[in-house]
């Protein structure tokens, strides 16, 4: 039985992060600038007409919604293009004829796309202890959802970059799917808030689950229980586990 390629899986995460290295300055002040641009339209706007949300303050309630946002849509993003420019430069042929194991090569890649994910979440929440007091009532919980959140949604966008064939499908699932179901699942408001046909309804978008939870470990309280909240966010990871497992056995897209 051969041991794990350390190396290999060292190779792809490195050159995966000197790839964010390059553009440091930009990763770095993109999420600087969008989350002060937040507080000021949201906070400011929104925040002078809702004092609280369930005994908190609204910029703090804000937090982890925008976290939240903010990782979901990055780590989609940073995988799906990992993956596929070795697809539409040719080099994957590479990758999958090396001394690499399926598995060593989801991990490189999700690996980053995580590490990069959890990094510019990070900064966001530094960010915005600048703005509004913070607390965090479940620091554990709180980087345990960061890091299941980061690598379930790393491994979506895994698939996707091995399903798109182009530009256009690569950005589909985070533009039109991913962004309108987090402001739709309570990352700006409480689900509590709306009429009780909406909120039912409210509870078909998983979304919900992943932001109710989020929110749960900074102020012990979320939309939903913790344990669907984890449930949900575990069963997603194993879904998309699956479906990399079979993309891997078949082919597909891959090997034609």
């Amino acid at each position: 039985m051969t041991g794990i390629n350390f190396h290999g899986i060292w190779a792809i995460y490195r050159f995966e992060m000197a790839r964010t290295l390059r553009t440091l300055w930009q990763s770095v002040a993109t999420p600087v600038i969008t989350t002060s641009l937040y507080f000021i339209v949201f906070g400011g706007a929104i925040g002078s007409r809702i004092q609280d949300v369930g005994g908190v303050n609204y910029g703090a309630f804000l937090v982890p919604g925008l976290i939240m946002l903010t990782l979901l849509t990055q780590s989609i993003s940073n995988a799906s293009i990992g993956i596929y420019f070795p697809k539409f430069t040719g080099t994957i042929f590479e990758l999958l004829s090396a001394p690499i194991s399926s598995v060593e090569l989801v991990v490189g890649y999700v690996g980053a796309a995580a590490t990069k994910s959890v990094a510019i979440g990070l900064i966001i929440l530094i960010t915005s202890a600048c703005f509004v007091d913070l607390r965090v009532d479940h620091p554990a919980a709180m980087i345990a959802f960061l890091l299941l959140t980061s690598v379930a949604f790393s491994m979506l966008g895994f698939i996707i970059g091995i399903w798109a064939k182009g530009f256009e499908q690569l950005n589909f699932v985070p533009a039109l799917l991913i962004t309108p179901l987090t402001f739709l699942g309570g990352a700006f408001y409480s689900i509590d808030m709306l009429p009780h046909p909406w909120r039912t309804v409210s509870l078909f978008n998983p979304v919900v689950y992943l932001v109710s939870g989020f929110r749960w470990s900074f102020f012990g309280q979320g939309d939903v229980g913790i344990g669907w909240s984890l449930g949900f966010t575990a069963a997603f990871l194993a879904v998309c586990l699956g479906l990399i497992i079979a993309i891997f056995r078949t082919g597909y897209r891959l090997k034609n």
